[in-house]
């Protein structure tokens, strides 16, 4: 049977039961704070055991998608090292929700196990609990009575607490639970060693397929159990594990479930997979790498398909670590130094088509995500990896990278923790975790003292914070001060002011707080320099008190700043419903900064904005800004009757029973907002986008300026455009003749590259006669004048070609920053035990440096170049 009969098989079987087939559930767990990820197939249906929400059907069955990376259930270390564990797997599962209990749930085990698909009945073993007397529980003499029906006694084991009762968590559902295994030894072995002595013992080959939890008890705080009103049935079944015993496999990596991924990642890195490898074999290594990519394809998969992208938090940090676990494994053992792991989307897409439908829809915008992941990731590999053979130098004598590295690798490089524990655990190595956690704590205690505020108390004036906010009217307000305190934050001392009205817009929802002055009647000025919300507080920022704080005051917004920003806000709705039309609906806004300068815009979308595609979104909004369309403000509209009017409500943002809804034409703009915004379109001016870049995977932003501000902009870009004219002679076609300037740059270049070589040509035949034979080495230890370090290497090889056993080192002064480079024939290496890369990490400790390489080939750079002469004159100690 294939993968897909099978799983098929249950689920028709169980239908056959009067089952309710159900979807999976996400993999990514959005309302419970106690998971981030489905790690089993009951998760969907807690609510329901809790008592906390009705079963909509009294049975049901279904295949769940589950990813175990965290917390208790953490194996990823394990995955491809050993034959069964994975991130994500699938769990086949039928459920009763005080229907049917014990007697059905094993009569239709083993009627689907044996009967259906024809598993040999003498290679099954079932557990019953035996019961606890400190608990006061029983034996579970009910489900050991159902099972002598059907298995010989010498096959139904007693099990303990640990293994045969099953419980939640500290409180709640809870009961004894049973247990089938399968004996996949060989007939020989089985003669010799029987099966019972085996189960729950961790042999590969006896394993668990199939858990029956009879849920019967409840959990209470105090520890004790008491019955539940209704029992319920909740089983589990490893699919992956049942796929390898009906296919008659040792590895579930050798079934139809993996099979076509390991084969396209071996047929696409040119090695073949042996899956009888074991450590020490040559490709042993290269057999785990397939492994360990074809399955973190999966969960880096389903997790983005179900909404959760990769990131350095959280559950999308743990998406991160398991992509770039793979990353790793690729670049390192099977050669892939491109982007390659996002090539097993599609396939996978088309593997669960059908049953996963989620990932197949989505497979494009999957696969976009990868690429973008891995070749940021890749960017900084090799750096990392050279950065970890400097400091595995360093720690040679007591095979311990420090916390110190642990952390800048982690830091600068992109290495999760665990990356960094597993690449020194294949050198020999450990890595020093407590010094890693103190280097952690220090970054976060230097993060918290940046923004640490220290606050005084609140001056009361008028008691109440009932704070009236007018700026959607006016940009003037007479106020009084109902409150004030002093605040000290990165050593400078500010006020905070809370008015009982106020104009002032306070920072929020990507719009920036507003600045102004609060003018008192004796004639004194305030100015106030920001405005942020505390706690639903409007709170107004100001380097003084004022001296009549008590008295009457009017609060003055910096008109034309708000205008400004008005713009900017404005032109944001605008861009957004022109992104929609341009680039298509999948675009949502994924966060904005808007003052009175610019506008940023961040977006979902995963290929770079082109020329023509920003051509068309300026063509669109700056036809909205001439129309002049007028704004129609909605306030306090209920939420449910905005949304169903087809009004854009932001992904994340949290809304109130009533929201504001801001309209710029019912057919083209319709969001729900809170900030401020420009009476009618043609205030904007014009609109300019002057930058496009990445964000993050599959995040884009567009910077763009309106007004006073775009208009000065394109009058800037004309007056470049005019001098650039002038400079080249005021040539008909601008582009042709820059165009020819570029080519003579280029010719000029290459006429410079080629001397370069001829001069290392010529020294090639001068340090050739150079070398000293000591030991039977050829020894070249030498400074050389050349200008980069392509020129030097060209010539390391060059004499490598024409001097026979060949020990050279390099000098040399690249503008100021000193440069060795180490070249060793193979037979050194070979016969020797010679080694460039430890050589060179030695010599370049003299020039306050470090690096690596290759055994035969390495380079280090420094900073110090008076030690160049001393590390040349080092050289020869290696051959003496």
């Amino acid at each position: 049977m294939t993968a897909q009969e099978i799983r098929q098989a249950f689920l028709d079987f169980f239908a056959s039961k009067g089952h309710a087939i159900v979807p999976s559930a996400p993999i990514v767990v959005k309302n419970d704070p106690t998971l981030m990820f489905t790690n089993a197939g009951m998760n969907q249906f807690k609510d329901i055991f809790l008592g906390e929400a009705p079963a909509k059907f009294p049975r049901v069955a279904d295949t769940q998608r589950c990813l175990r990376v965290s917390g208790k259930h953490n194996d990823l270390e394990e995955v491809g090292i050993d034959t069964y564990h994975h991130t994500m797997f699938e769990m086949l599962g039928n459920w009763s929700f005080g229907d049917y209990f014990k007697k059905e749930a094993i009569e239709w085990s083993w009627e689907l196990l044996t009967s259906v698909y024809g598993i040999d009945k003498d290679r099954l073993y079932v557990t019953y609990f035996e019961g606890d007397e400190k608990e006061g529980l029983a034996k579970d003499q009910e489900a050991y009575d159902f099972w002598k029906q059907y298995v010989d006694e010498s096959r139904i084991l007693p099990g303990n607490k640990k293994d045969n009762f099953w419980e939640m968590g500290e409180t709640g559902p809870c009961g004894p639970c049973s247990e089938i295994h399968y004996d996949g030894r060989s007939d020989e072995e089985r003669a010799k060693v029987p099966g019972a002595s085996l189960v729950n013992a961790d042999d590969p080959n006896v394993i668990e397929i199939w858990n029956n939890v009879f849920m019967q008890f409840n959990r209470l705080k105090d520890g004790n159990l008491q019955p539940l009103p209704n029992k319920h049935v909740d089983t589990g079944m490893g699919f992956e594990r049942l796929v390898r015993v009906l296919q008659d496999k040792t590895s579930n990596y050798d079934t139809d479930v993996f099979q076509p991924m390991i084969q396209f990642i071996a047929e696409k890195s040119g090695k073949k997979y042996n899956a009888s490898a074991v450590p020490g074999d040559a490709d042993w290594n290269d057999a785990v790498a397939m492994r360990v990519m074809a399955d973190h394809i999966r969960a880096i998969s389903f997790a983005i398909s179900d909404g959760q992208l990769p990131s350095n938090n959280k559950a999308g940090y743990v998406i991160r670590r398991i992509l770039r676990r793979a990353v790793r494994y690729a670049y390192q053992y099977l050669g892939f130094k491109e982007p390659f792991l996002n090539q097993l989307v599609p396939l996978l897409a088309e593997q669960f088509k059908g049953v996963f439908d989620e990932l197949y829809t989505q497979k494009d915008f999957v696969q976009k995500v990868v690429l973008e992941e891995e070749a940021s990731f890749l960017r900084t590999l090799e750096n990392g990896l050279n950065r970890f053979d400097q400091a595995m130098g360093a720690a040679e004598s007591d095979k311990i990278i420090s916390g110190f590295t642990a952390f800048e690798l982690s830091d600068t490089f992109g290495f999760p923790i665990d990356l960094t524990e597993l690449i020194a655990r294949e050198s020999g190595f450990s890595v020093d975790l407590e010094g890693f956690e103190i280097e952690l704590q220090k970054q976060k205690d230097r993060s918290r003292a940046a923004t640490a505020i220290d606050t005084a108390d609140w001056v009361v004036l008028q008691e109440g914070d009932n704070v009236e906010f007018t700026g959607y009217d006016e940009t003037e307000t007479v106020a009084h001060v109902i409150k004030y305190r002093k605040v000290k934050a990165k050593g400078k001392e500010q006020f905070q002011i809370v008015l009982d009205k106020t104009p002032f817009y306070a920072e929020s929802g990507g719009q920036v707080g507003d600045t102004g002055e609060l003018v008192f009647p004796d004639g004194e000025i305030v100015p106030v320099t920001d405005t942020k919300k505390e706690n639903g507080l409007i709170v107004h920022f100001t380097d003084t008190i004022p001296k009549s704080v008590g008295d009457a005051l009017t609060a003055i917004v910096d008109a034309e700043r708000r205008n400004k920003t008005n713009n900017n806000h404005s032109a944001t709705h605008l861009l957004h419903a022109a992104l929609k039309q341009v680039l298509g609906t999948h675009v949502n806004q994924k966060g904005s900064l808007v003052n009175d300068e610019y506008l940023r815009f961040d977006f979902s979308h995963f290929s770079k904005v082109t020329e023509e595609e920003i051509g068309k979104i300026e063509a669109i909004v700056n036809e909205k800004v001439r129309e002049n369309i007028f704004l129609r403000e909605e306030r306090s509209v209920p939420y449910q009757q905005a949304i169903e009017s087809g009004v854009t409500a932001l992904f994340g943002e949290k809304y109130g029973d009533f929201v504001r809804v801001i309209t710029f034409d019912e057919t083209y703009s319709k969001e729900l907002c809170g900030g401020t915004h420009v009476k009618a379109t043609g205030q904007i001016g014009y609109f300019k986008i002057v930058a496009e870049s990445a964000v993050a995977a599959g995040v884009r932003r567009i910077e763009a300026i309106t007004g006073i501000a775009a208009e000065n902009y394109i009058n800037e870009q004309s007056k470049l455009v005019q001098q650039l004219k002038e400079l080249l002679k005021n040539p008909k076609d601008i582009s042709k003749s820059v165009e020819g300037l570029l080519e003579e740059n280029n010719k000029l270049k290459k006429e410079i590259e080629k001397s370069i070589l001829e001069k290392a040509a010529g020294l090639k035949t001068k340090l050739a006669q150079k070398s000293k034979e000591i030991n039977g080495i050829n020894f070249i230890a030498e400074r050389v004048d050349l200008p980069n370090a392509e020129a030097v290497k060209t010539l390391a090889y060059q004499l490598k070609d024409i001097v026979p056993n060949l020990f050279l080192v390099l000098g040399a002064n690249f503008d100021g920053k000193p440069n060795l480079t180490v070249m060793l024939s193979e037979n050194l290496v070979k016969d020797k035990g010679l080694n460039a890369g430890n050589i060179v990490r030695e010599l370049a400790k003299e020039i306050q440096g470090g690096g690596g390489g290759q055994p035969f080939f390495a380079t280090a750079g420094g900073k110090d170049v008076n030690g160049l002469e001393v590390a040349l004159n080092k050289a020869e100690s290696f051959i003496q």
